[in-house]
């Protein structure tokens, strides 16, 4: 018979794997796929076609029916580069009642349980099916969740609840901010910058962009929030540049610029509002270059788009994972996660996962143990709940 690891012994095998979203994630899929059929659980692998070295995985136990409980988490982490890591990040280390390595907090902690969990329904005979989801380029701008929840309902009945295991220290977060972002490349012209008239500096250019969005924030924060948006922090849409690169010297008029400019929108407000605010706005500085020479110009690529998590009205996988925990408080988080992919994809979803999102991207990640044992008497109680 097939070893059943626990779930410690789970996060260590998955935290071995340094699957930093630029890099391939198939050595832990081909390391989860295996388990999984040691114990008779066929999964099915979503490859992407743009990236040969990164799969989705999915999975289903208990009976051959839609309805199933979804346990959702992805594959990859940041990096780690020029973090002033105390021990091996991708070595799971006991210390001061925490675990620590990259991952271990965000998320693969909850990958571990969820793979427990998903074999230990499979063992149990579970009456309602429960499924798994493991996604990839999460970090990236959750870019790799929307195919493969295309692809999982091809191959699996589709579930009904999707709980996505993000750090809420086990709350129920039962919304979130949309977000998307836009590369933005201003293209000048050089010239001496002497004669700068003369010339297009795409710094200079770039610069109207930017306090555009200094100006729209500060009048969402003056402006009162809405009842829905009000329970964020910060209770408004925002608009960011957290990167700036271009230019050759400084005596000469820049001819590049790029920046990604990036949005995080209230539930409530319309991303494509402020999509078309934004592109107006690079339209106006466009013309303006280009009537001292016609060939500047801005190019504005989309750069990801996340959809936000809409608090349900006593929603399916809220109640599921009330039920679990007894958490009956009301939490929302400003940054943006697969939930509200699955959401649009017409599934009930909630986030809930042990750690702490403060811990998430940090020199050395931790999870509390008492929050990953916490996170496994969720699991347990799940089974119980689906065995009935």
């Amino acid at each position: 018979m097939a070893e059943r690891l626990t779930p410690l012994e789970i996060m260590t095998k998955l935290i071995s794997f340094p699957t930093v979203s630029r890099d391939s994630n198939l050595p832990l899929v081909d390391w989860v796929e295996d388990y999984l059929r040691s114990h008779g659980i066929e999964a099915h692998r979503w490859p992407d076609p743009e990236q040969p070295h990164k799969a989705a995985l999915v999975a289903h136990v208990g009976p051959w029916e839609e309805g199933a409980v979804v346990l959702s988490g992805h594959t990859d982490v940041v990096p780690v580069d020029g973090q002033p890591w105390d021990t091996d990040p991708f070595t799971v280390t006991e210390k001061d009642g925490k675990y620590f390595g990259r991952g271990t907090c965000d998320m693969k902690g909850f990958d571990a349980l969820a793979i427990w969990a998903l074999v230990e329904a499979h063992h149990a005979g579970v009456k309602r099916p429960l499924q798994l989801a493991l996604s990839f380029d999460e970090e990236v701008g959750c870019t790799g969740a929307p195919p493969m929840i295309v692809a999982m309902q091809k191959v699996l009945p589709k579930g009904s609840a999707v709980i996505v295991g993000e750090p809420s220290v086990m709350q129920a977060v039962t919304g979130h901010k949309g977000g998307f972002g836009y590369d933005t490349h201003v293209v000048g012209f050089e010239v001496h910058s002497s004669i700068m008239h003369t010339g297009v500096n795409a710094i200079m250019e770039a610069a109207p962009l930017i306090d555009w969005a200094n100006k729209r924030n500060a009048e969402n924060r003056a402006a009162q929030p809405s009842d829905m948006a009000s329970v964020f922090n910060p209770p408004w849409t925002t608009c960011h540049v957290g990167m700036i690169e271009g230019g050759t010297a400084h005596n000469i008029t820049a001819k590049d610029c790029r920046f990604m400019m990036d949005f995080r929108v209230v539930p409530g407000e319309s991303a494509a509002q402020w999509r078309a605010a934004y592109l107006d706005q690079v339209r106006q500085v466009e013309a303006r270059m280009q009537t001292v020479h016609p060939e500047t110009r801005i190019d504005v690529t989309d750069r990801f788009a996340v959809p936000a998590l809409v608090p349900e009205n006593e929603g399916e996988a809220e109640m599921l994972v009330r039920s679990l925990t007894g958490d009956n408080a009301s939490h929302v988080v400003s940054y943006g996660t697969e939930a509200g992919q699955f959401q649009e994809a017409g599934y009930s979803a909630v986030i809930c996962g042990p750690g702490d999102i403060a811990q998430a991207h940090q020199p050395n990640e931790f999870i509390e143990i008492a929050q990953f044992n916490q996170g496994h008497t969720f699991m347990e109680r799940l089974i119980k709940r689906l065995s009935q």
